[in-house]
């Protein structure tokens, strides 16, 4: 990922904040046949190994796991992102010379892809998923809330990914390379906006403390 020293972000909990809020990543293999990719809800155990492991699961009928990968696996997360038009700069009133960009936040996480089908580890990692996306509803649906025997069929057309992270990289553009006055100018704008999303990232734009 190209990365310019103002947009590169490598705090470690930023990145893993940026993981867990993602709720659908893209995992990136190559192989003798080409790139493969395939989007995929994963969960990060960050207790286990030095940047943590990815978990999730691939439909069995799904080509990817059963093509031997060359190197490492690539999983894309993208987290907030804005559409920044020039009209929000003050120096389009100076001297006109802008042009529009996004703002956005990115991680991608680099390791070996593992694929698994025991039938409790999938289990397992079916459920902590489950549990992942089903928080704070008023009335979370568990694995257990179905019948046993209908469970295991289903484990049994899923294949289980297990991904350690060897190495992360961040990106999180956010005006940082414009001018207070721009800067400024960009989150009174998104502040504005009807989308959650964009109202995000104003807050996310830095600005001078006092």
């Amino acid at each position: 990922m190209y990365t310019p020293p103002a947009f590169r972000e490598d705090d470690p909990a930023i990145l893993r904040q940026i993981m867990r809020e993602a709720r659908l990543a893209t995992l990136v293999t190559a192989s003798a046949e080409g790139l493969m990719a395939t989007p995929l809800p994963l969960f990060l155990a960050e207790s286990e190994g030095e940047h943590g492991v990815l978990y999730g699961h691939l439909a069995r009928a799904n080509p990817q796991w059963r093509t031997p990968p060359l190197g490492e696996a690539l999983v894309l997360f993208s987290g907030a992102d804005a559409y920044i038009t020039p009209s929000w700069y003050a120096a389009k009133a100076e001297h006109g010379k802008v042009v529009p960009t996004w703002n956005y936040e990115a991680v991608h996480a680099y390791g070996p892809a593992e694929f698994f089908d025991d039938t409790e580890r999938l289990h397992v990692a079916v459920s902590r998923l489950t549990a992942r996306h089903e928080e704070g509803r008023a009335a979370p649906w568990a694995v257990e809330d179905a019948p046993e025997s209908f469970i295991a069929s289903q484990l049994r057309g899923i294949v289980g990914l297990r991904l350690p992270i060897s190495r992360l990289e961040g990106k999180r553009k956010m005006s940082q390379n414009r001018s207070e006055a721009d800067r400024a100018g960009v989150a009174a704008g998104l502040a504005e906006s009807e989308r959650p999303d964009e109202r995000r990232v104003a807050a996310m734009i830095p600005m001078p403390r006092g």
